[in-house]
């Protein structure tokens, strides 16, 4: 797991303190990890610890929807 998704998953775990840990194949939107009200937020998050700017208007949910596709779309690293 690379720094990146460490501090990912360290956010969704302080603000679901009955949570330890977070397997990388969990639903986070499905499960309520991320909702409508921390969607923004975490984003943000994700821009910050990325490097990367997110186009809200283009962004997949799908892309955020578990920490295997989190760390596949924001922290690997790609070939040019």
């Amino acid at each position: 797991m690379t720094d990146g998704l460490d501090q990912v998953k360290a956010w969704i775990v302080k603000r679901h303190p009955d949570r330890d840990d977070i397997a990388p194949d969990l639903d986070l939107i499905e499960n309520r990890l991320i909702d409508s009200l921390s969607f923004v937020e975490f984003v943000f998050l994700l821009e910050q610890v990325s490097g990367r700017s997110i186009d809200m208007d283009t962004l997949e949910v799908d892309s955020i929807r578990t920490l295997e596709t989190i760390d596949r779309t924001f922290f690997k690293a790609r070939v040019s």
